[in-house]
Order: structure tokens, then sequence, then C-alpha cells
């Protein structure tokens, strides 16, 4: 009598259960269809980089009579940082907008040898002087192999190139070029310049220092490619967002609000200014 009395209680509140279950709402793992569901950094090769894109006027055109011109001798090429796309899946919106980068490992140009590219450019004021960064992203940064192959290195490489002119004006003459070094600048001033110019191009190389350091900038006779460039103005909010907030690791992005002006301070003490 007991047995039948607690199974047909067990029948109950099965019966119960079932019936809450119907009644309700959607779990949190349903496939959600609203605005932006999350964000997600994809893989360095599947980020889909910005047209060329600059602000009105004497700004946008001194971004592009000034940019640089980059021979790459090793390592990465540049890849987009930041993806210019929203993709759905499963209707789900998600942005995908930052590189994942790439571990330091096997070769120092390996998974990364071919891009489109992008180079991120911003404009400032330093006393008189109008200085104009340019910056690029390569989504691993090991000298050389047999360093790769211990993991010497780092996953995500920024590296940048600033251009001093006289003044805001496109006949303004060139003061000097500064380009990253190590936490550093390497420096030409005036016509001690001109040999690294393509007309008004800065002539840049990405290098490991005997395959030894880590890579950086310099200057260079040889003409490299170009990428298509994007003004940090002219980055939707979104992108702006996601290069502040990602953690780049060891690397830093010198465009950002929070690095600019102690970057562009940087650059023109180096050339003496």
């Amino acid at each position: 009598m007991l047995s039948k009395t607690f199974s047909q209680l067990v029948l109950c509140m099965s019966a119960a259960v079932v019936s809450m279950a119907l009644a309700a709402p959607a779990s949190s793992s349903r496939t959600l269809s609203g605005p932006l569901a999350k964000r997600s950094d994809i893989a360095h090769d599947d980020v889909v980089g910005f047209s060329t894109t600059v602000p009105s006027g004497t700004e946008g055109t001194l971004m592009l009579q000034y940019q640089p011109r980059l021979y790459v001798v090793n390592g990465c090429v540049p890849f987009p940082a930041v993806d210019a796309s929203e993709v759905k899946q499963k209707e789900v919106k998600i942005l995908t907008v930052a590189s994942a980068g790439l571990a330091p490992s096997g070769l120092a140009n390996g998974d990364c040898d071919s891009s489109t590219g992008q180079v991120y450019s911003r404009a400032g004021s330093y006393g008189s002087y109008y200085l104009i960064m340019y910056s690029w992203y390569m989504p691993k940064d090991i000298p050389n192999i047999l360093e790769g192959a211990v993991g010497i290195g780092h996953r995500h490489d920024w590296e940048n190139v600033v251009v001093v002119l006289a003044s805001q004006s496109t006949s303004a003459s060139l003061v000097g070029l500064a380009a990253s070094y190590h936490g550093d600048y390497e420096t030409c001033s005036g016509t001690g310049c001109s040999s690294y110019l393509s007309g008004n191009y800065p002539r840049i190389r990405y290098y490991s220092a005997g395959s030894v350091l880590d890579h950086s900038l310099g200057f260079t006779t040889t003409v490299g490619g170009t990428q298509p460039l994007i003004a940090w103005a002219s980055l939707p909010a979104v992108a702006r967002t996601a290069l502040t907030n990602k953690d780049w690791g060891d690397a830093i992005v010198p465009f950002l609000d929070s690095n600019f002006d102690s970057y562009l301070a940087e650059a023109a003490t180096a050339l003496g200014l």
C-alpha cells in the first residue's frame, strides 16, 4: 500500500515538473535575436579590414600625402587589428572586432606572410608642429625560428612612425621622421631624410636587427608597399572601443587616447624639438 502511494506521488511530481518546464520562459542558452549578443576575438587572418577612409579637409589630405611605404624585411606583414564587419551566427549578431593574434612559435613569418593589411593614422599638434602618426599591427613578433621554437617573442606587435611637419598645411616643410625602435625612436631630420623618401612618402622597414632582437621600424632606401589607411577619427565607435579595451599583451597601441599625446611628445623630443 505504501509503495503504491509513493509511486503515485512520484508520478504526480514528475507531471508537475514537466508542466512547469513547458510553462517556463526560454533559458539563457536559447539563440538570441537582439541587436548585440556578444563580442569575440577572431583568427588573425579572418579579420576584415577597413577600406581607405580619412577625414575631409587638410587633415585627411596630409595623411594620404605622407603615407609611408613599408618594406617588411622579415617577420609578419601587417594585418588588420579590428574587424570592419558584423556577422550573424545562428541569428546571433556577434561583433567580430579584434584579432586574436598568433602564438610566438614557428617561423618568424609563419601563418602571417600574406595580407592586404591595414595602416592606422592619427594626427595632432606639438607646439607649432603638426605630427601624423602611422601605425601597423602584426599578429606576432619573434626574431627567428630558433627563438620561436623555445617561445621567445610575443603575441601581437604594434609599431609606428611619426611624420613631423612645420605646420598643418599641404605646403609645409618636412621637419623630420621618427620610427619606433624598442621603446624609443630612430630619427632623421630635414634634408637628412631625403634618402628615405619617395616624393613625400617615407620609406620604412620592419625588421629584426641581426635576427636576434624583437622587430622594430627603421629607415630604408627600398620602396615597400602600402595598405588601406584608416584614420582613428574615421573608425566607428565600436572599433575604437575594441582597440582600447582589448588586452594586447606586451604590445601597446600608440594612437589610443591614453597613449597618443605621450608618443607624439617622445617622437618630438627624439627629434630635438
